[in-house]
């Protein structure tokens, strides 16, 4: 546990919608010397009071003395800004078509917004280090179909750096992004970033915190816990479908890779992380071995 000044802080601002503080310890111990990769994203992402809640949670984590590496998506805030310059969005099969013109807004987009979590990190007090195309970059990609244009898939990643930034206690916020051989920015899907970086780490969990509550069963209700075959299955019989399936056979990669469980959660529900990592029961789907 921390010492009795910072377990004296955290009980200071412990949000009255997460677990108990007092069952805290045995969690904290559960994952005391490994690595929890969490993926920002979704609609999630416009939501001023949830990005407040967020922010709160990775504060605490750190504060605890677990070790977080938050990765972040851009969608929504992407499409606002296409919208402006009046560029239509295009996808294939849940990717975003991007042009030289597309990848040059949503570089910026992703480096403002990697930029904004950074700093209300730093307001709180952990230090929070910035990881995008233009510093610190640790993705190397491989283009992916042509047709897609500047979207590519990780290859490579520098754990290197982001071990050095945990080293000293400190929080890793890693944009979606990458370089080629010619050191061109790609744009890579949010949870195909998340997932890269949680098997070359072999993270302990990968959390996707999203606009759905989880993985549904075929009454709509929701599956707490799932094995990647099962899941496979619900994909085959069209239970899963339309974006929830790359997500899902990123979790399902990311588990057959070294990931010990990823977890799909509703990250409008306030305090999620907390309410996942620190009880039992957890929130939204575990998917494991």
């Amino acid at each position: 546990m921390p010492e009795d000044k910072s377990l004296i802080e955290i009980k200071s601002i412990w949000p009255k919608t997460a677990p108990n503080i007092n069952n805290v310890s045995k969690y904290v111990l559960k994952y005391k010397n490994e690595l929890i990769v969490i993926k920002y994203g979704g609609n999630v992402l416009i939501d001023r009071n949830v990005f407040n809640n967020f922010i709160q949670d990775i504060f605490i984590l750190n504060k605890l003395g677990l070790s977080v590496v938050v990765v972040h998506g851009g969608g929504p805030r992407i499409e606002k800004e296409l919208r402006k310059k009046k560029i239509e969005s295009k996808f294939l099969n849940g990717l975003r078509v991007t042009d030289e013109n597309v990848i040059k807004i949503v570089e910026n987009v992703l480096i403002d917004f990697n930029n904004d979590i950074v700093s209300s990190l730093n307001k709180k007090g952990p230090k929070a280090v910035s990881i995008n195309s233009k510093t610190n970059n640790i993705i190397s990609i491989v283009p992916d179909r042509q047709e897609l244009g500047f979207v590519g898939v990780p290859y490579k990643i520098n754990t290197d750096l982001i071990k050095n930034i945990l080293s000293k206690s400190q929080i890793p916020v890693v944009a979606p992004l990458g370089l080629d051989a010619n050191n061109l920015t790609y744009n890579i899907n949010g949870d195909t970033a998340a997932s890269a970086i949680a098997k070359k780490l072999k993270s302990r969990r990968l959390i996707l915190m999203t606009n759905v509550e989880g993985v549904y069963d075929d009454r709509k209700n929701l599956i707490s816990e799932i094995k990647p075959f099962d899941i496979e299955n619900l994909i085959k019989l069209k239970i899963v479908q339309g974006g929830m399936i790359p997500k899902i056979q990123n979790c399902i990669d990311a588990v057959e890779n070294g990931v010990r469980g990823v977890v799909i959660l509703d990250g409008r529900k306030p305090h999620s992380i907390l309410n996942e990592i620190f009880s039992d029961q957890g929130a939204g789907t575990l998917i494991r071995k």
